[in-house]
Parts: C-alpha cells; structure tokens; sequence
C-alpha cells in the first residue's frame, strides 16, 4: 500500500465515524432539531458525488468513505425528515 492510499483510508475512516455520535444521538434522542435539513440535505448531496468521482477513479478510499457516509447521511436526512416535521 502507497504512503497516499494509508492518508486517504485514515481521513476516510475519521471524516465517516465523525457522523457516528451524530446518527446516535438522533436516533437515541428521536430528534433533530439541531441539525440544519439544508446543510444534511447539501452533505448527502456532496457526499453522493464524491462516492460517484471515486467510482468514476477507482480510488477506494474515497469510494469506501463516501458509500459509508452515504448510508449515515441517509440516515440522519431520514430520521430528520420523520421526527422534526
């Protein structure tokens, strides 16, 4: 493995388990009112695309860190959508 492949797993691995403690809370509080629905609707969005630019490269990290970010991101805009109407 390249010098560059281990820094994109370490930021894939730490920019995705950043949104751990927010999915939890969410779900554990069953609320989300302090999470702006445009800024998680822009990062699903942004997240989308970086998933698909790291297909398009075949650059695991990213495509490893977005799919996963993909699915917490899903699932906050989720749980915002249903518990704070």
């Amino acid at each position: 493995m390249q010098f560059s492949d281990s820094v994109g797993y370490c930021a894939a691995v730490l920019t995705t388990i950043s949104l751990v403690p927010q999915a939890w809370h969410t779900w554990r509080t069953r609320h989300a009112r302090g999470i702006s629905l445009g800024m998680l609707g822009l990062y699903t969005v942004g997240v989308l695309l970086w998933f698909c630019y790291g297909l398009l490269l075949g650059a695991w990290p990213v495509i490893l860190a977005n799919a996963l970010s993909l699915v917490l991101a899903l699932f906050l805009l989720a749980m915002k959508l249903r518990w704070d109407r």
